[in-house]
């Protein structure tokens, strides 16, 4: 209790000079009217230059006070400027991509990315092109790589079904096949099976595959560089987002979380089966079996070798 009343006169003190400081010009201005106003009307024998003198450096006290007032007025509608600057930049956040420019942000994206997370339907694109590529960029640069791959459950016909509706809605591009359940299953598992192969091949990808229940209308792509969101739709326009965007990072946690609501397969099990270099049917059975994701009693040996081929030499989409 003894203690507060010295500070608070302390702090009373402080902000008195503060004050002082910010007004010295209009203070200046005031003593100098008051003493020579004093002086003129105490002593009538004052003589006029004093007075006129006096009233010069008001002015001019008042004229500094002024432009100080401006100065400060300005800084203000720069900082105001700036911040709205910097809104405007965050407003243009996104930028969306059509056509080819669609392919070449991707192919910026896996030059130097250590990471690539990946969310969509089955994977067809990633199988064609981001894994091998990816893949092929590390073992040239002698770099580590991490991969989290999020698809649709190809063990739960219910969203294999819903994904092959939407698929659907579009119609089938040119020289494109229908979507269908089966077809939709086999994308899916194709997409297992070429994460366990390149796995096998090179020690220093780190790779995870997630198996959703909900079919998505979105793909994304996230590398260490930016972000790119496309849809299946190929006439409309894709979205890309840099690194320093604070979209971006909303898209990693949004993303980690949809991998955690999803089932994970662990493909350290995977090691236990070699797969060959064009791998068997059999090779692909004992796999999945050993990943906990058994191919239906329905496929035959025909539609295994289906999923071998989408696995290993799945076709770009986009290249029409």
């Amino acid at each position: 209790m003894t203690n507060s009343a010295p500070q608070g006169a302390g702090r009373r003190l402080e902000d008195a000079i503060g004050w002082a400081v910010r007004n010295a010009d209009g203070i200046v201005a005031i003593v100098v009217a008051v003493t020579v106003g004093l002086m003129d009307v105490l002593n009538n024998d004052m003589d006029a230059n004093i007075v006129s003198g006096a009233t010069l450096l008001v002015l001019a006290a008042l004229v500094y006070g002024s432009l100080t007032e401006r100065r400060r007025r300005m800084a203000d509608i720069r900082a105001a400027t700036a911040g709205t600057g910097r809104a405007i930049e965050d407003l243009a956040m996104v930028r969306t991509l059509s056509g080819a420019e669609v392919a070449l942000a991707h192919e910026r994206a896996r030059r130097t990315t250590t990471r690539w997370v990946f969310k969509g339907g089955t994977g067809t694109y990633l199988r064609a092109v981001t894994l091998p590529e990816c893949v092929l960029e590390a073992q040239r640069q002698r770099r580590s790589l991490s991969m989290k791959i999020d698809i649709i459950n190809p063990a739960d016909e219910q969203v294999c079904a819903a994904y092959a509706r939407f698929r659907s809605t579009f119609g089938p591009g040119p020289g494109d096949a229908e979507w269908t359940v089966e077809r939709t299953r086999k994308e899916a598992y194709a997409t297992v099976v070429a994460a366990a192969w390149h796995r096998q091949r090179l020690d220093t990808l780190e790779i995870d595959v997630h198996l959703s229940s909900v079919a998505p209308a979105l793909r994304f792509d996230l590398s260490d560089s930016c972000l790119i969101i496309t849809q299946d739709d190929p006439s409309r326009v894709s979205l890309y987002v840099e690194r320093d965007r604070p979209l971006y990072d909303y898209y990693v946690t949004e993303l980690h979380q949809s991998r955690e609501q999803a089932v994970k397969l662990d493909l350290r099990e995977a090691g236990a089966v070699r797969l060959a270099d064009e791998p068997t049917v059999d090779e692909v059975g004992q796999l999945l079996d050993r990943l906990g994701l058994p191919l239906p009693p329905s496929f035959t040996d025909r539609d295994v070798g289906d999923v071998i081929d989408k696995a290993l030499r799945a076709e770009n989409p986009y290249r029409r």
